[in-house]
């Protein structure tokens, strides 16, 4: 009787630990934590729908992802710093958009429009990053240096993103005589 009852507790106990680990409880401790801060996430723009606040942008793996905007969205390298720059786009221009998530929604702070229509692109090596002076100091392939002033944002990105020695893209605009980076990406092999 004895070894009947403790059998019977040892499978009541196993019962109750393998009900205590549902799959929701173990999803929720597998998924990864909120998304916190602007995102910024490259991608080539397809649709835009301007009277309901939408674009929708396809990033290199062909996932759409649509973003929600403001009138005050800020667009650099367009022919105007607002929205209106982004209804002359054509499908497939590469854009940047930084972003934020609130729960399912992403909403659009800034959009950098690259290429031909906007920003321009460069290559190199991270030689130095000054996140006091807000500068990228990068080495190109033919030896020469050369140091690009940071927007805020890529400011707050320039530390762990591209430590020294790291290859990156570069996509800036000239700003008063100055190279300025509004975006820039680890170059991956």
């Amino acid at each position: 009787m004895t070894t009947w009852r403790r059998s019977e507790w040892m499978a009541l106990a196993g019962m109750l630990v393998v009900s205590a680990a549902t799959p929701q409880r173990m999803a929720a401790a597998q998924s990864p934590p909120p998304v916190q801060g602007t995102i910024a996430l490259e991608g080539t723009m397809n649709k835009f729908y301007r009277g309901a606040n939408v674009m929708i942008v396809t990033t290199i793996d062909g996932v759409e992802h649509a973003y929600r905007f403001t009138r005050d969205l800020v667009v650099h390298g367009g022919k105007t710093p607002d929205v209106s720059a982004l209804e002359g786009l054509s499908q497939g221009s590469t854009v940047v958009v930084h972003y934020t998530v609130q729960g399912a929604e992403q909403d659009a702070r800034e959009v950098d429009v690259v290429g031909a229509e906007g920003l321009e692109i460069a290559e190199g090596i991270v030689t130095r990053v000054d996140r006091g002076r807000g500068e990228i100091t990068v080495r190109y392939s033919n030896g020469r240096t050369e140091a690009f002033k940071l927007t805020e944002r890529a400011t707050a990105e320039a530390g762990s993103t591209a430590p020294a020695g790291t290859k990156v893209t570069i996509y800036y605009s000239d700003e008063h005589g100055h190279k300025v980076a509004h975006f820039f990406k680890k170059v991956v092999k």
